[in-house]
């Protein structure tokens, strides 16, 4: 049997692809504190299992291609809150925000065509592309300020004639970056001139630790240009429910995302019911979730601080770090760790950060570390990345 080129042409996620290394290691008897995967160890609101529990239909049946009326209908007031008008006739919901954002592309994007995205970048960006065939056209962030984007005409130079679409993660996976008023005006200008469509993973809307949150649904101009990505998964810890959805105002766009949800009948019924009833969990519960994730932030930030040669952002937002090792490679550092390395019979696992860039190399030295487990067993896990560092055979001399 043969296999076709596009799929030996994806990348393995640097996100899982330690997966089989991790099994061995826990096989063997050890601990592994899991800095690797943006899996909150945060309570699912109890809203969600309640709301399944209680469905009383005696037949799973299919439901709309676009979503679940009483789901659209929350999503859509969970908007209004936020200052932005979405009816039901914007909302298309989706098996998770990756299904929104491979439809988003397919309905975009052409094979051939080009899209900018902003490295370091979620890697799933780049296989939903590649995918497609289409050509991801990066532009690298500088770690040094905080991962800024660079000025107005340094992102034109990336525009070409076969350019469809800017994709952003606002606030940022893996950077924890959080875009101001003025940077998220940039790429409005960009994508109005060039007539592009604005991609804008917005699914870490509500983790945001320094300021205020802008999204760019805000934005009236970019009525015709604006797709919105989300997801009930991080915000509501369901990651596993896998329920997201695409928002868009363009009526072009609204009839051809229609065929892609027509294409996989629709999602599924039971998770819709419990999503639905997650957008009624109080704010206060949501805002003790962040109060947490703050708590969290500083307290990774303040262990990375005391490993001598490691470089760390600070985020913003999300729940994500970029750190740069001493090491020769990350990867075989990460792996290392699994095989080799233990303190009393617990280790730790991260991203490698190769992942991440376009170009490999670029992320050679670097890891994202997801901060998602409490205080304690955040202090553990640097702990014991701080003294494999020292013991690492690979560590820069």
């Amino acid at each position: 049997m043969r296999i076709s080129n596009r799929v030996k042409s994806l990348i393995s996620s640097p996100i899982r692809k330690l997966t089989p290394y991790a099994d061995a290691t826990r096989a063997s008897g050890k601990k592994i504190y899991a800095l690797n995967i943006g899996q909150p160890d945060i309570e699912t609101p109890h809203e969600f299992m309640d709301a399944i529990r209680n469905f009383e239909q005696k037949v799973i049946a299919y439901g709309p291609s676009k979503g679940n009326p009483n789901l659209i209908a929350a999503i859509s007031k969970y908007y209004k809150d936020w200052n932005m008008d979405y009816e039901a006739k914007d909302i298309y919901i989706t098996n998770g925000g990756s299904e929104a954002l491979l439809f988003s592309l397919s309905a975009t994007c052409d094979p051939g065509d080009e899209l900018i995205v902003f490295e370091p970048y979620y890697p799933n960006y780049s296989m939903f592309a590649t995918e497609l065939g289409i050509k991801v056209v990066p532009i690298s962030l500088n770690a040094d300020n905080g991962y800024r984007l660079p000025p107005e005409e340094e992102i034109e130079k990336a525009v070409t004639s076969r350019t469809r679409a800017i994709l952003v993660t606002n606030p940022s996976n893996p950077t924890g970056a959080v875009y101001t008023k003025e940077e998220m005006e940039r790429l409005a200008r960009i994508s109005l001139k060039h007539d592009l469509a604005l991609l804008s993973d917005e699914v870490y809307r509500e983790f945001v630790y320094d300021g205020a949150y802008v999204s760019f649904g805000t934005m009236p101009a970019l009525k015709e240009n604006l797709i919105l990505i989300d997801s009930v998964s991080k915000r509501y810890s369901a990651c596993g429910a896998r329920v997201g959805c695409v928002i868009c105002k363009n009526p072009v766009f609204q009839a051809n995302m229609l065929k892609c949800c027509q294409s996989r009948l629709c999602s599924p019924t039971l998770e819709q019911v419990g999503a639905a009833a997650l957008y009624t969990t109080p704010k206060s519960v949501l805002e003790a979730v962040k109060a947490e994730y703050i708590k969290r932030r500083d307290t990774i930030e303040a262990e990375l601080a005391k490993l001598p040669g490691v470089k760390a952002s600070t985020p913003q937002g999300a729940f994500y770090v970029m750190v740069t090792f001493p090491v020769d490679d990350s990867e075989k550092f990460a792996i290392w760790l699994l095989e080799h390395f233990d303190i009393d019979g617990e280790t730790v696992m991260f991203a490698p950060g190769n992942g991440f860039y376009q170009d490999p190399e670029k992320g050679k030295k670097g890891a994202r570390l997801a901060y998602v487990l409490n205080c304690d067993n955040i202090k553990k896990a640097i702990h014991i990345l701080g003294e494999g560092l020292k013991a690492y055979p690979g560590r820069d001399k």
